[in-house]
């Protein structure tokens, strides 16, 4: 049976739950509304999938965000601004619209992305949605901001990255599908902080190097500087305060965390294990240097493209190493950086020997030092030899799979 995502939010369950033990009471209670609000909105979206089609009709990617006006009910929205009309006097309708605007443009100018389904999908907005809601939300066809609790969270139109979160949901959608659980569902969620802080550095031009890799850092917490939901740097990491916790998010595969494939534990932990595959691409990211959007982005996006729901981390990190395979050239440093990088989290490439890596200071920062290029020259040799060797085990194993679930 299919398991695809009824609905996606950018705040992990996990951190609302924290939330309701807080000793603000209006804390408390925008916790237990977003909580409430996520659980409705998840209904509603399986109740369509099972009366009408998930794709949205074909458009020409225009943009329209909506008013709520505080209702969670859509057809209360009135229209804030469109396509061809003027600014609005309202700012976090102004915002959403530009973060829209913008991640549609870097889908089409950097992947040649026909805005989020590849046929024009037009990119509707509704800000104000509901009454102190913590959340933003995909729901398969628009997206919906909450103005937070004005405490642990600001508005939810401040971070272009978590809008551009959202939206990498949709494409994945309509590409991979991942299915959203256990290792699939965490693929889909650390897909979309790939994308997610990818639209926040084309947006500002930022080099690897220059980049935060910071998920919501501009709308959690507010009051305390330099923390974010998630950091892709480094996982578990990204906050350590008295209100919520430490980040609990592992970094490599021998801290993967086991939960229950149930929403109260967060589907088999998509929003905790989506570290593993998020320090993966930080990592190949660096190890290629650059803009990340450009090679790094490209194979990943290309990676996505060609995965199937159910795959899982080692069939994901394969397919990463295949693209850069088939884009820069078997034995290009562009994989060698690629096997680096999951070699990071505990992956080792399948048929990859286990020897077979490149220099931890070199995938880690992207500065290598003295030794370096000898060292990318005899690794980008060695994988030469075994490129071909890989990619025919992987077709075989992919045949496989397809006669067996049969």
């Amino acid at each position: 049976m299919s398991r695809t995502r009824p609905i996606n939010c950018i705040i992990p369950p996990y951190i609302l739950e924290k939330l309701m033990e807080n000793g603000d009471g209006e804390v408390r209670q925008a916790a237990l509304d977003t909580l409430l609000t996520t659980a409705r909105l998840r209904g509603e979206r399986s109740l369509r999938r099972g009366l009408s089609g998930l794709s949205a009709a074909p458009g020409d990617s225009r943009r329209t965000v909506f008013d709520c006006r505080h209702s969670e009910d859509l057809s209360d929205a009135v229209m804030a601004r469109s396509e061809d009309g003027p600014e609005s006097p309202d700012e976090a309708v102004n915002r959403a619209f530009d973060a829209l605007g913008l991640t549609r443009d870097f889908y089409k100018e950097v992947y040649q992305r026909n805005s989020i389904d590849d046929r024009g999908m037009r990119l509707n907005g509704f800000a104000h949605y509901g009454v102190r809601i913590n959340n933003a939300f995909w729901d398969g066809s628009e997206m919906l901001f909450g103005d937070g609790d004005g405490v642990e969270f600001s508005n939810l139109t401040g971070s272009l990255d978590v809008v551009g979160h959202e939206l990498a949901h949709g494409v994945t959608e309509h590409t991979s599908n991942f299915e959203y659980h256990n290792q699939s569902g965490a693929l889909n969620e650390s897909l979309s902080d790939v994308f997610g802080s990818l639209v926040k550095q084309w947006s500002m031009k930022q080099t690897v190097e220059e980049a935060d890799w910071l998920i919501g850092a501009d709308v959690w917490t507010p009051g305390i500087a330099g923390d974010a939901l998630r950091s892709m740097k480094a996982p578990g990491t990204a906050y350590d305060n008295p209100l919520v916790g430490k980040d609990p998010q592992p970094d490599r595969m021998s801290r993967f965390v086991h939960l229950p494939d149930t929403p109260r534990g967060d589907n088999g932990g998509v929003h905790y294990n989506s570290g593993i595959p998020n320090k993966a691409f930080y990592a190949t990211a660096m190890g290629i240097g650059g803009f990340g959007w450009e090679r790094s982005g490209t194979l990943w996006y290309e990676a996505l493209r060609a995965s199937r729901p159910r795959d899982k981390f080692q069939d994901f990190a394969d397919m990463t190493f295949q693209q850069a395979g088939r884009l820069f050239g078997a034995g290009s440093p562009e994989q060698a950086a690629v096997v680096a990088g999951w070699h990071e989290v505990e992956i080792q490439i399948t048929g990859v020997p286990p020897g077979l890596t490149q220099p931890r200071s070199f995938a880690v920062n992207g500065h290598g030092g003295a030794g370096r290029e000898a060292d990318l020259a005899a690794l980008t040799r060695q994988i030469a030899t075994l490129s071909d060797k890989v990619t025919g085990l992987a077709k075989e194993v992919a045949t496989l799979k397809v006669k067996g679930s049969r």
